[in-house]
């Protein structure tokens, strides 16, 4: 997203747990200050002060400060760790830090990372502690099939054999130490609990999408069910900082990366760049339609087995991710629902 410069102080501000250092400069990018403030000092600075640009790196706690600096009629932006770390002069330290958000925030042609709303916030933070919950629980998995292997027990891999697990060992027949089986039923007690927390999370996501309408026109594409929906109105919101969906799938890191030189193009794998989980829940969706090309696969027409009839699965997959992101990308512009024809 592009933003033009008003003319007004610009205020680096480099975000620390409970340290704030501030660099200070007028439109003509000479420094006025430049202090460190601890976070109620910093609240009343930003109340105090007569309406600036306030930039900091989008980080932890960025949003929340954001929030605050609009509240007190100031002008916000967020910028990309990546883009401010060339503006950093000499060594680094926290005051050339924020001189270097203040002159990179300065910059006419420089990108910006919207402020998220709390409930955009508290959506992702749901999707983080599932993920969390999910982690845990393939890790409480490996280790019971981990003991059961130094007695000699190769268990099968998956949910439904593991939540059966001591039918499963009877039908096995080997004998085990009583106290080993103690010690995996209280592994067994934490993955059934894991279950049910990875099920409350997702029963939280399912009522976010049911009150959001924008949330129900993503439900519409083929494929993208409730995490996906979810996780984009977390992460991206209405997709405005986009113009176009091309620039959407090369955020997400869904399109080749290039290393050109000399007027010769090369291309590279997918650049894996912006948000992670998104991506990945993009790439399912693909899965899940590809899996089933009968039913949803009809949808892309020629385009998709055409696809399929030339080119590796796992290209076929991130090439269809990239199509359901653009896809995404114009449900949540133009508030429309996904209709077959359009393609």
């Amino acid at each position: 997203m592009r933003r033009t410069t008003m003319k007004r102080n610009i205020i680096g501000i480099d975000i620390g747990k409970s340290s704030f250092h501030v660099s200070c400069h007028d439109a003509d990018g000479h420094q006025l200050y430049r202090k460190r403030f601890t976070r109620p000092k910093l609240i009343q600075h930003l109340a105090t002060i007569p309406p600036a640009h306030i930039a900091f790196e989008a980080c932890g706690g960025c949003h929340w400060l954001g929030r605050l600096c609009l509240l007190y009629g100031h002008t916000v932006s967020a910028l990309p760790p990546q883009f401010v770390k060339p503006y950093v002069k000499n060594h680094k330290n926290d005051f050339l830090d924020a001189e270097a958000i203040a002159e990179a925030a300065s910059r006419p042609s420089m990108r910006f990372v919207p402020i998220k709303s709390e409930d955009e916030q508290i959506t992702g933070a749901i999707h983080r502690i599932r993920q969390g919950y999910v982690k845990e629980r393939t890790a409480c998995m490996s280790r019971i099939g981990a003991l059961l292997l130094e007695f000699g027990i190769s268990f099968p891999k998956g949910h439904h054999a593991m939540k059966a697990l001591f039918m499963k060992l009877a039908e096995i027949n080997t004998p085990l130490p009583q106290a080993l089986i103690l010690e995996l039923q209280g592994l067994h007690e934490h993955y059934l609990y894991l279950n049910d927390k990875i099920a409350e999370q997702g029963n939280k996501l399912k009522q976010i999408v049911k009150e959001s309408k924008v949330a129900q026109l993503l439900t519409s594409i083929p494929g993208i069910g409730v995490l996906t929906a979810s996780q984009c109105i977390a992460a991206v919101g209405n997709a405005s900082q986009f113009k176009q969906g091309r620039q959407f799938g090369a955020w997400l890191g869904l399109v080749p990366r290039q290393h050109s030189t000399g007027g010769k193009p090369t291309l590279l794998g997918i650049s894996k760049r912006g948000d992670k989980h998104l991506r990945t829940l993009f790439i399912h969706c693909a899965r899940s339609i590809l899996s089933r090309p009968e039913k949803t696969g009809t949808v892309f027409g020629t385009w998709l087995s055409s696809l399929l009839a030339t080119k590796p699965f796992n290209v076929v997959c991130v090439a269809l991710a990239n199509k359901l992101a653009r896809i995404a990308w114009a449900v949540l512009r133009y508030q429309r629902p996904f209709e077959a024809t359009a393609l």
